[in-house]
């Protein structure tokens, strides 16, 4: 009798071996139609297979999420059964799973995307006739002798070690797969080919170049149509259309993989790495730069070229190799190591916006998501042990911040070791913890990413997420005790002995390049006004008003704004279409009524318009420096003017409330010039919702202190409505702060 435990832990007895399909159907009829697999132990297998012992079963439903790759793999030998049937000498060889769907790699005549409606009619007739997909396990030889008339699956075999090899059979359909696969390919319900592409066989340009068909499955016909319709509007935000249309960026077949920027994408550029500059300024960072060429010796003692070699450029420099960097740590290694350290240094925050190169196969490069040659902000921190943890949840509260200023969220995985590593398993359980520890004193949630780590040490990975739901690996914040000890770094700590330094490796962008594609698709060009490339555009009506329109085009540059003057003898309804094309935030337009009144008509993205606007007004909507340094100052001095009218009543008319009123302006103000004292005095250290309660608390006591001192000079009772008027414009001052700064696309980021 073999016993049968199930997820709920009940246990089900059975007189004979069971397939998986006999247990589900224990359950109910229903179950059994809805199951494509289930899980032994662990391990995915197929429905139909024999259970031959007691053994823990989990049905897998098309509701798990295991189902769908199950499924998907189902949907590619499906396909590459309706090409064979289409084009009998066509020869087979890889079908994998891949993120959105799969392919399948096939010798044969180059094909168009005009085919797929053929295949795509073969696969239903496939479907329809709901063919069972049944596994057959055969020795080496026998499955050589099967297919000896097939060399690409004859190859394939020939690199499997001796043993048992699997086939699937569907109708008159084999191929070689380890599985699992659905029961029938009825379940392969709801199908579309997506683009066909050359691929090399095994990605090696010398050998035979095959058709590349890709697709994707689902369960219904709902998820498949909105899977279309997101990719449609993918399409849209395509950062390398966008980056064209707004003359950002190009790529040349004279430097593959590597991006030429624009005066255009270097405004962007720029105006992302100084609000980066800015952010880790504050949050206590020096700033470094290292060669991009180093000897190789020193790769062989970081470890990259026995690791990483394959994925680096190298050349003979005076019969020495070298080699281009892929990675910023070994130079920021060398700096450490320049001179002695003490631990009343510690910890040291040394970042690098560092130019890597990595060798990357000609046909994964994609735009700015994948390149040969990118620039990387990376950043070192060397501390002791017991400030692992401090670290650690200061650069997840400055990431989340950053992360926060584009409208970006993000979860948490913590990746441990691969298989490929350096390290003791000592070094690398302690790390890992460490990481561990830290992410649970943070609070979010996180799940573990087994084996994905650095080949250095463990890591925790920030998925951001953008406007149409997609998640991107960005940063990530990698604890190393492998390198140090490898570059021989020490510190001399209180007990006046050598110690070993912990390292964190981090970076928040990742590749910028790459940060900045996500970017452009996130925004779909539409970037906020402090990062757009031309922040405004100046349309004069006709010839005689370019000159008023150059002076103010000056006066708005001098003010730090990225401004230009259309001046070509266009209508200007076309000059306005080009700007919107652009994504020019500002569209400001100038007739005479406007030169006479020094006013512009503004024009915004969304197609609202304001005529008569002062031009002080979009230069001041653009301006950081008015938001931060003088927006504090004048609220202020209109604090110190709202105190003073208190002290002599005469100089406001009298009205019922204007007390409450002026107090709860007052100590508004009061609350948001300290809430932003506060982000200067401790840049990194706080949270959001600490600093609102500090800077609240703050000017709420000095009120209430204020009104109980009134009170007993004056020989009175306190007033609670004061100490209530106090606290409410206290919070409105911190909130109504940080709206305005987040409006302006600043999100309350103070400079110093």
């Amino acid at each position: 009798m073999i016993h049968i435990t199930l997820p709920d832990g009940s246990r089900k007895p059975f007189d004979d071996y069971p397939t998986g399909l006999a247990v589900a159907k224990s359950i109910s009829e229903g179950l059994a139609r809805d199951c494509v697999a289930m899980e032994i132990d662990g391990n995915l297998v197929d429905l139909n297979r024999t259970i031959e012992k007691d053994a823990a079963v989990r049905l897998i439903t098309t509701r798990d999420p295991e189902a769908l790759d199950i499924m998907r793999h189902s949907a590619a030998h499906v396909m590459a059964q309706a090409v064979l049937n289409l084009n009998p000498d066509a020869k087979l060889t890889i079908g994998p799973v891949v993120e959105d769907g799969f392919y399948y790699d096939i010798d044969m005549p180059p094909l168009s995307e005009e085919a797929f409606p053929e295949i795509e009619a073969e696969m239903k007739r496939i479907v329809k006739a709901k063919m069972p997909i049944e596994r057959r396990e055969v020795s080496k030889s026998e499955a050589l002798a099967f297919y000896k008339d097939e060399p690409y699956k004859t190859e394939m075999i020939s690199d499997l070690a001796d043993g048992t090899i699997s086939f699937y059979k569907q109708g008159d359909f084999t191929d070689l797969c380890r599985g699992p696969h659905v029961p029938h390919t009825g379940f392969v319900r709801s199908f579309k080919l997506m683009r066909v592409s050359g691929a090399y066989w095994r990605a090696d340009q010398s050998k035979a170049q095959l058709q590349r068909i890709y697709g994707t499955a689902f369960f219904d016909k709902k998820k498949l149509k909105a899977y279309l319709t997101f990719l449609e509007e993918a399409k849209k935000r395509n950062h390398r259309k966008i980056g064209a249309a707004m003359d950002l960026f190009s790529f040349h077949d004279d430097a593959p993989g590597m991006p030429f920027f624009h005066p255009k994408g270097m405004a962007v550029w720029n105006a992302l790495l100084d609000f980066w500059r800015d952010a880790h300024r504050e949050a206590g960072y020096v700033e470094t730069k290292t060669p991009i060429i180093l000897q190789r010796n020193l790769w062989e003692k970081s470890g990259h070229w026995e690791n990483y070699r394959e994925n680096m450029y190298t050349t003979e420099v005076d019969e020495q190799t070298y080699a281009i960097k892929p990675m910023n740590c070994p130079g920021g290694m060398l700096l450490y190591s320049t001179r002695p350290h003490s631990y009343r240094e510690l910890p040291i925050r040394a970042a690098e916006i560092g130019l890597v190169h990595r060798h990357e196969l000609s046909g994964v490069l994609n735009g700015l998501f994948r390149v040969r040659a990118f620039h990387q902000d990376d950043a070192h921190l060397f501390m002791m042990p017991d400030q692992i943890q401090g670290e650690i949840l200061d650069l997840l509260r400055l990431e989340e911040r950053i992360y926060g200023q584009f409208g970006l969220g993000f979860h948490l995985e913590l990746s441990t070791r691969p298989e490929k590593s350096i390290g003791t398993d000592a070094q690398w359980e302690v790390a890992t913890k460490g990481l561990a520890s830290a992410l649970d004193a943070y609070g979010k949630e996180y799940r573990i990413n087994e084996g994905d780590g650095a080949f250095y040490g463990p890591k925790i990975d920030l998925h951001i997420k953008d406007a149409l739901g997609r998640t991107w690996q960005c940063g990530t914040i990698q604890l190393d005790m492998s390198l140090p000890e490898r570059f021989d770094l020490t510190y001399v700590g209180k007990d006046n002995e050598k110690h070993r330094p912990i390292m964190l490796h981090r970076t928040v962008f990742g590749s910028i390049e790459r940060f900045l594609g996500i970017l452009i698709e996130h925004f779909e060009g539409k970037f906020p006004l402090w990062l757009a490339p031309v922040q405004a555009v100046l349309l004069p009506i006709n010839d005689d008003l370019i000159p008023f329109a150059e002076d103010m085009a000056k006066t708005m540059a001098e003010a730090g704004l990225r401004v230009e003057v259309d001046d070509r003898t266009e209508s200007l309804n076309r000059k306005i279409r080009e700007a919107q094309l652009a994504k020019t935030p500002l569209i400001l337009t100038c007739g005479a009524k406007e030169k006479e009144a020094g006013t512009v008509a503004v024009r915004t993205l969304d197609g609202t318009v304001r005529y008569g606007i002062p031009l002080t007004l979009p230069m001041k909507k653009a301006s950081k420096i008015f938001i931060l340094y003088w927006m504090p100052v004048v609220a202020l001095c209109v604090a110190i003017f709202v105190q003073s009218c208190f002290a002599s009543p005469d100089l406001l008319p009298a009205f019922p409330l204007k007390d409450k009123v002026l107090h709860m302006a007052a100590y508004g103000l009061l609350a948001a010039l300290f809430y932003r004292a506060c982000r200067v005095t401790w840049p990194g250290r706080l949270t959001l919702a600490q600093l609102m309660a500090i800077s609240v608390c703050f000017a709420t006591l000095y009120g209430v202190s204020d009104e109980f001192h009134q009170a007993f000079v004056a020989a009175r009772q306190a007033d609670v409505y004061d100490v209530v008027a106090d606290f409410m414009g206290s919070l409105l001052g911190v909130v109504g702060y940080l709206k305005v700064t987040s409006r302006h696309g600043l999100n309350g980021w103070p400079k110093k």
